[in-house]
C-alpha cells in the first residue's frame, strides 16, 4: 500500500513539473464518506440493511444460547448416560455448530449477503460520484482528482479544493430530474445543471466585510438605544419635576383657602359676639335687631362675593402660570 501511494504520489510530482511551464496544475479532491452521508436514499437503504444485520445477529446469537445449554445439560447428565448416548448428543450438537457456522457466513462472510448487498447499494452512488468527477474533471480542467477517504492518505488539504458538495449537488440534481413526473418539475431539474465554480477566498473576503458591516451596525443600533435610553429618562425627570410642582401649587393654594376659611370664621364669630342685642340708633334712627342682622348678612354676601371674585381672578392666573410652564417644558 506504501508503495502504491509513493508511486502515485511522485506520478503527480513528475507530470506536474512537466506542466507547470505550460499552465498551473488544478488539483481538487472529494471526501467520499461525506458525499454518502449526506446521500438521503444511500442513508435509508443503510438504515434498513442494519435492522435486517441485526436481526441475522440476534438469529445466531439465540442458537448459539440453545447450543450452550445443551453443551451444560450433556456436562450434568453425563454419569447418566451411556457412551453411545453422549456421542450421539455430542455430535447432534457438533452438526448444529455447523449449521449456525454456514448460516453465519452466509449471512456475514466474504461473500455474504451483508457484503452483496452492501455492494449492490453502494454500486449506484458510486457510479453516480464517478460520473459527476469525470464531468467536472472535463467541464473545469482539472488536472487531478482524489478521494480524501480513500489509501491515498492527505496530510494536508486546503478548502477551496474540496469539491464534495459540488459533487453532491450533481447527484441530487440528477436525482431530481429522474424523479419528476412533470414537464415543469423537469425543466427546473434542467435549470440546475450548471454547477457554479464556488472562490473561497471571495466568499472570506465577503464574509470579512459582512461580519465587519454586521459590528458596525451592532455598534449603531447599541448608540441608538443609549440615546433613546437617555431621552427617556430626561422625559420621565421632566415629568416627574412637573407634576412636583403642581402638587406643590396643589398644596399651597390648599392652605391658602385653609387660611382664609379661619380668618372668615373667626370674623363671623367676632361680629356675633359685638352685635347690639335688641336696638340701635344710628343718626337718630332706632333700628330693630332684625334690620341689624339684615344689614350685616348683606355686608357678609358683599364680602363674600369679593372673595370669590378675588379667587376667581387668583385662580385664573394660576392656570395661566401652569399652561406658561407646560409649554416651557
Amino acid at each position: 500500500m506504501k508503495n502504491k501511494v509513493l508511486f502515485l504520489l511522485t506520478l503527480v510530482f513528475m507530470i506536474s513539473l512537466s506542466m507547470h511551464a505550460q499552465r498551473g496544475v488544478r488539483v481538487a479532491y472529494i471526501d467520499t464518506e461525506y458525499i454518502l452521508e449526506n446521500v438521503p436514499e444511500y442513508q435509508e437503504a443503510t438504515a434498513q440493511l442494519n435492522q435486517k444485520a441485526d436481526k441475522w445477529k440476534n438469529e445466531i446469537s439465540v442458537k448459539l444460547g440453545t447450543i450452550e445449554q445443551k453443551r451444560k445439560d450433556l456436562s450434568n447428565e453425563k454419569a447418566l448416560l451411556t457412551k453411545e448416548l453422549i456421542d450421539e448428543r455430542e455430535e447432534d450438537i457438533a452438526f448444529e455448530e455447523k449449521e449456525i457456522f454456514d448460516y453465519q457466513q452466509k449471512r456475514f462472510g466474504p461473500n455474504g449477503d451483508l457484503f452483496i448487498q452492501k455492494k449492490q447499494l453502494m454500486q449506484p452512488i458510486q457510479d453516480q460520484i464517478f460520473a459527476a468527477v469525470q464531468d467536472m474533471a472535463a467541464s473545469r480542467k482539472y488536472d487531478f482528482i482524489f478521494d480524501k477517504s480513500s489509501d491515498a492518505v492527505m496530510l494536508f488539504s486546503a478548502k477551496r479544493f474540496d469539491l464534495s458538495d459540488q459533487i453532491l449537488r450533481s447527484i441530487t440534481r440528477s436525482s431530481k430530474r429522474k424523479q419528476a413526473q412533470s414537464k415543469a418539475e423537469r425543466k427546473a431539474a434542467e435549470k440546475e445543471e450548471l454547477v457554479p465554480e464556488i472562490n473561497y477566498e471571495l466568499e472570506e473576503r465577503q464574509k470579512a466585510l459582512e461580519d465587519k458591516k454586521a459590528e458596525r451596525e451592532s455598534a449603531i443600533e447599541k448608540r441608538r438605544q443609549e440615546i433613546l435610553a437617555d431621552r427617556e429618562a430626561k422625559k420621565k425627570e421632566a415629568e416627574a419635576r412637573r407634576k412636583k410642582i403642581l402638587e406643590d401649587r396643589k398644596k399651597a393654594k390648599q392652605a391658602k383657602l385653609d387660611a382664609r376659611n379661619k380668618t372668615t370664621k373667626a370674623d363671623d364669630s367676632k361680629e356675633s359676639e359685638t352685635s347690639k342685642p335688641d336696638t340701635e340708633t344710628v343718626e337718630g334712627e332706632t333700628k330693630t335687631k332684625a334690620q341689624l342682622i339684615e344689614e350685616n348678612r348683606q355686608k357678609k354676601l358683599k364680602e363674600r362675593a369679593a372673595r370669590k371674585k378675588a379667587l376667581e381672578e387668583r385662580k385664573k392666573k394660576i392656570l395661566e402660570d401652569r399652561q406658561k410652564t407646560k409649554d416651557s417644558i
